[in-house]
């Protein structure tokens, strides 16, 4: 008997899946099937590949045609298995197929890639740029002509699509850059304005792509759930920084967005009620203790002899504010004691956040990305120390927070390694 709707009457029935539509369900299966084998450093055959679906070899074979023929797979030379017989060939994602646009906007920066069908970055282009304040029309003409250059350094691969990473609160599906407080920006259309700057670059077939533009930190956190290597934990936060501190909730293998899309704004999370006043209106907000402009000021920026300093004092000789991360980076390691209490404050700063999300929410890891694992090595002893004191009524480890092997590199990457995520999910469009 069918169960009652909400309005008392029975529910319908689901209508039957076409044929065309299974089909297209069954694509993307076989090409799952093949990308995790062939992330696992394992590349299946086409009995495997039956195996581990439940479809039969001849379906599994004409799909796998199918996939050839639309560039989506490739077939490796044949290995001696030992075995009697012909040995099976194994299949791979092919690395000429459809390949993912990723481009982010920094405070102090433009970047632009081009990953492959197995998330490879083929092309990678960063350059300085100064874009705080400045009219994001003019920040979108910079960025179309570097993503017109990044697609050109490889002409045999072929964009499918393009993600945008912003450091700001993002309208996912409108591509709409709602505040973007260290650039200055509020309601800008980013991706309706990245085409039209791509369409004046010359670049019409890439204005042309599916495109999104999505948070900095939430990119970073995707890119640490598919490329990072953590056993396959479903749950964690992810922590990164630039110019503001974000951060990404995955939970259950998914981002965590929230009712309205804006969840991870650690960086507004009040570390001291009647701290100094914030950029965004509250006082005592997380980036006023771990934030750049906070380390900075804690660290000191005058310049050491014959040095060019630290972002934001005399002689910073990087361009505009110059790469913070880095210099105080250098510092720490030379030991340098204003930074490493400066890090050391910012590490308790967000060691206190922090535990009130893991308190919250039981993540079974708390990774440290983007800018911040550059500065692992002086913020962690803090954060542990902090986590240790205020995350006593659930179990917690140390080996819990630990610092991301993809740095900076992450938003960019999250942005490009989406595009063709969705390739590998829904193959369908891109067959027949």
């Amino acid at each position: 008997m069918r169960e009652p709707t909400a309005s008392g009457r029975p529910a319908a029935r689901p209508a039957p899946a076409s044929q065309q539509t299974m089909r297209r369900q069954n694509l993307g299966l076989v090409l799952q099937q093949v990308a995790a084998g062939a992330a696992d450093g394992a590349p299946p055959s086409r009995a495997e590949v039956a195996a581990a679906s439940g479809l039969t070899r001849a379906a599994v074979s004409s799909l796998v045609e199918e996939l050839i023929g639309a560039g989506l797979l490739a077939e490796l030379p044949p290995a001696p298995s030992g075995r009697v017989g012909r040995p099976g060939t194994a299949l791979t994602l092919d690395p000429r197929g459809p390949a993912g646009l990723g481009a982010e906007i920094g405070v102090e920066h433009l970047a632009a890639c081009l990953v492959d069908l197995r998330g490879e970055a083929r092309v990678w282009r960063r350059v300085p740029a100064d874009n705080r304040g400045r009219p994001p029309g003019a920040v979108l003409a910079d960025l179309a002509a570097l993503l017109r250059a990044t697609a050109a350094e490889a002409p045999g691969l072929r964009p499918a699509g393009l993600g945008v990473a912003v450091p700001g609160l993002v309208g996912a599906e409108s591509g709409l850059v709602r505040r973007a407080a260290n650039l200055g920006w509020s309601d800008v259309p980013a991706v309706a304005g990245l085409r039209s700057a791509l369409r004046r670059a010359g670049a019409p077939e890439l204005a042309a792509l599916p495109a999104e533009a999505d948070n900095e930190a939430n990119l970073g956190g995707l890119a640490e759930l598919w490329l990072g290597g953590h056993g396959g934990a479903g749950d964690f936060v992810h922590i990164s920084a630039e110019s503001g501190v974000g951060a990404a909730l995955i939970v259950s293998g998914r981002l965590f967005r929230g009712a309205r899309g804006f969840a991870g704004e650690l960086g507004h999370v009040p570390v001291e009620p009647d701290g100094p006043p914030c950029a965004c209106g509250a006082r005592g907000c997380l980036e006023q203790y771990a934030g750049e402009r906070a380390v900075l000021a804690a660290a000191g920026a005058g310049p050491r002899r014959g040095e060019g300093g630290l972002p934001g004092g005399a002689g910073a000789g990087t361009g505009g504010r110059g790469d913070w991360i880095a210099l105080v980076a250098d510092r720490a390691a030379d030991g340098d004691p204003a930074v490493r209490a400066a890090l050391d404050r910012a590490g308790t700063a967000l060691g206190t956040a922090v535990a009130g999300a893991v308190n919250l929410i039981d993540p079974a890891a708390v990774i440290l990305g983007g800018g911040y694992a550059e500065l692992g090595e002086w913020l962690l002893p803090a954060m542990r120390r902090e986590l240790a004191a205020r995350v006593t009524v659930r179990p917690w480890s140390d080996d819990w927070l630990a610092a991301s092997s993809l740095g900076r590199r992450g938003p960019l990457l999250g942005a490009a390694v989406g595009v063709v995520r969705a390739i590998v999910e829904d193959p369908g469009r891109f067959t027949g």
